[in-house]
């Protein structure tokens, strides 16, 4: 597919669609069965701690996966990762819905973690490869448009299966899930990658291309910087059993009342992303979703200090912090990718694997650590967001 294509049309929205529709996968696989950690827990006499592993290993599986997935597009194309790794998926969520202990469940889980990784990374190296500049921002601004509406219907899901018919359904309805993305890659996934322009998987070729990525301090800023401000979102998602069940005392169908508004400022981030794709730089871009989240953390630790937990005001500075991160998101992923244009396949695994990573790291250490009160959780959110900028500001000064 040409670069000089317009981004408008049907094979933008095509493309939009298809990365859209792999990204999903990812928060569905961790949204849709949190509503049911105290029943998982209770059948397997897990503890709370077992419960987060199994959210934080396959965040870290799904990382180190990541890295491997980027290289093998750029060598064997993107359509053949993205169905292989499909059918693994399936695999492992039909594992999962029929476990019979919580190490079972582990287990599984990383199996979901090893294919779940590769849409994400496959997704952004397909837009790059097919659009250049702010069309391509254009388009990545519309894949997480309709993107962004999973974590927001991820975890009603969840309530309702978690309800009528108990925390396996969820399982099965990722299997089923997984199932029809297979179908849909198979039937209307386009290979973006050229034949002439691909890259060799040579183990050693790999590594020295991974180690020039890991030297290149711009192109680390600015995935660091992500992988930061994202970080500070990922702290509520994760902790969102404790937030409902512990601090605002409310049952697995409630869930909606914090993914729903979240999920809303992402669109509406995503959304003004778009539009503004080719009339404000990506840097002035950036500047302004630091400036909105920043605010919004502030806000965040202002209120968990005067007012009493309630759902209102809990919730609502997460709007602003979310709108602010889905602005600023493409501008931030295609710098990076730009950074290396003849391997992008590459420098999206880079990405994914910090971004992922981070959020493991969130969901294994952060979670247990601050989750206890409503203003640590806060104050976690608004340190990743000032450590994000920090980061920003020392790539631009850098480069």
């Amino acid at each position: 597919m040409p670069k000089n294509q317009s981004a408008t049309g049907h094979s933008s929205l095509l493309i939009a669609i298809m990365v859209a529709a792999l990204s999903m996968l990812a928060p569905f696989t961790i949204d849709t069965y949190l509503p049911s950690f105290p029943a998982i827990a209770s059948e397997f006499s897990a503890s709370y701690t077992q419960m987060q592993q199994t959210m934080g290993l396959y965040l870290a599986v799904f990382a180190l996966t990541t890295l491997f997935y980027g290289p093998l597009s750029d060598s064997f194309g993107r359509r053949p990762v993205i169905i292989g790794a499909l059918a693994l998926y399936v695999f492992g969520s039909v594992g999962a819905a029929m476990t019979d202990s919580i190490g079972g469940l582990l287990f599984w889980r990383v199996v979901q973690g090893l294919s779940a990784g590769a849409g994400v990374v496959v997704g952004r190296a397909m837009v790059r490869d097919a659009f250049s500049g702010h069309h391509a921002q254009r388009v990545l601004s519309h894949a997480m448009l309709i993107f962004a509406v999973a974590p927001a219907i991820a975890p009603m899901i969840g309530g309702v299966l978690q309800t009528f018919f108990g925390w396996r359904s969820i399982f099965w309805f990722l299997a089923l899930l997984g199932v029809a993305l297979f179908s849909l890659a198979i039937w209307r996934a386009p290979e973006t990658l050229p034949l002439a322009e691909r890259q060799s998987a040579r183990p050693g070729r790999v590594l020295t291309t991974y180690g020039i990525a890991l030297q290149n301090r711009q192109f680390m800023g600015l995935v660091l910087a992500f992988s930061l401000n994202f970080g500070g979102f990922f702290l509520y998602i994760a902790g969102s059993p404790a937030i409902f069940y512990d601090h605002l005392h409310l049952g697995p169908n409630d869930f909606w009342m914090q993914f729903v508004p979240m999920v809303a400022g992402l669109m509406a981030g995503s959304y003004s992303s778009g539009r503004m794709a080719g009339r404000i730089s990506p840097k002035r871009t950036v500047y302004i979703s630091y400036a909105l989240m920043l605010s919004a953390g502030l806000l965040n630790v202002l209120q968990a200090l005067v007012l009493a937990p309630g759902p209102v005001n809990v919730l609502a500075p997460m709007v602003l912090y979310a709108f602010a991160v889905a602005f600023s998101m493409p501008s931030l992923t295609l710098m990076a990718l730009d950074c290396f244009p003849h391997n992008r396949g590459m420098a999206a695994a880079v990405q994914s694997f910090l971004q992922v990573g981070g959020n493991a790291v969130v969901a294994s250490l952060l979670v247990p650590l601050l989750s206890g009160h409503i203003w640590s959780m806060a104050l976690g959110m608004l340190s990743l967001s000032c450590f994000g900028f920090v980061v920003w500001q020392w790539q631009q000064r850098k480069h």
